[in-house]
């Protein structure tokens, strides 16, 4: 069974720094192209960064360039994504997925590899306030 597992949300104050990690069975995410995705109280899910499989680019919408990272810990089957300089506006239920959509500059990035191998973990909260 394929399964998702994120972990690692919690209360940050404003400044403050966060590590999600997004954990996979019976699935190989170093195959796939991984998003992270959060979803806002009354906002639409928005994703917000992709690990590639292009030389290991990652992508990033410009509300998180330069404050969060994503990379892969390929020996433990882990994704992860520091957040760094936290922001209340960063309050969300945070999700990752075996799938990338999001908009990075002038340029909306996709990968779906179809229904069955799109796999997404239940979320973790964060909330920043002070």
């Amino acid at each position: 069974q394929v399964q998702l597992a994120e972990s690692g949300g919690d209360l940050a104050q404003p400044g403050g720094s966060l590590r999600l990690s997004c954990a996979a069975s019976g699935l190989i995410l170093d195959d796939y192209e991984v998003g992270w995705f959060r979803q806002a109280p009354g906002k639409e899910r928005e994703g917000i960064s992709c690990l590639t499989d292009t030389d290991d680019q990652v992508r990033y919408t410009d509300s998180v360039k330069g404050r969060f990272t994503a990379f892969r810990q390929n020996s433990v089957n882990v994704v992860y994504l520091q957040m760094n300089d936290l922001q209340p506006e960063d309050t969300a239920v945070y999700y990752c997925a075996t799938r990338c959509d999001l908009q990075d500059g002038d340029t909306y990035y996709s990968r779906f590899y179809g229904e069955e191998m799109t796999h997404w973990g239940k979320g973790t909260q964060v909330t920043v306030s002070a």
